[in-house]
């Protein structure tokens, strides 16, 4: 008999029970009132998934406006380069024109004084 519990511990032992059930059922409410519902998760998921396509396009866009800023100066250092060369020839006519005038009048007093 000495391993049978009388009432008194008996009841005892049902109240602390009682008690860390209560503790248990305490602790899983508050877990839960830190949890999101499903409907607020489903909300949060699709705003996310909404600005991830947002942003996606703007992204896109920011590489179209780089792309066609990077053809835009290809364009302008290529148009420079044939300005330059255009000019580097004006420039060179311009020089040579004069020295064969220059020449040529040369020649015809030459030729004018041998033709004497």
């Amino acid at each position: 008999m000495p391993d049978e519990l009388s009432v008194g511990e008996l009841g005892r032992a049902v109240t602390a029970l009682r008690q860390e059930i209560q503790a248990m059922g305490q602790g899983i409410n508050q877990r839960l009132d830190k949890v999101v519902s499903t409907e607020v998760y489903a909300l949060q998921s699709a705003y996310t998934d909404q600005r991830i396509n947002q942003l996606g396009q703007e992204l896109q866009k920011a590489k179209d406006a780089n792309e066609a800023l990077e053809n835009a100066f290809e364009q302008y250092q290529r148009d420079e380069r044939d300005r330059r060369e255009r000019e580097r020839q004006a420039r060179l006519y311009q020089m040579l024109v004069p020295v064969l005038m220059g020449l040529l009048a040369a020649a015809v007093a030459i030729w004018a004084v041998v033709a004497k």
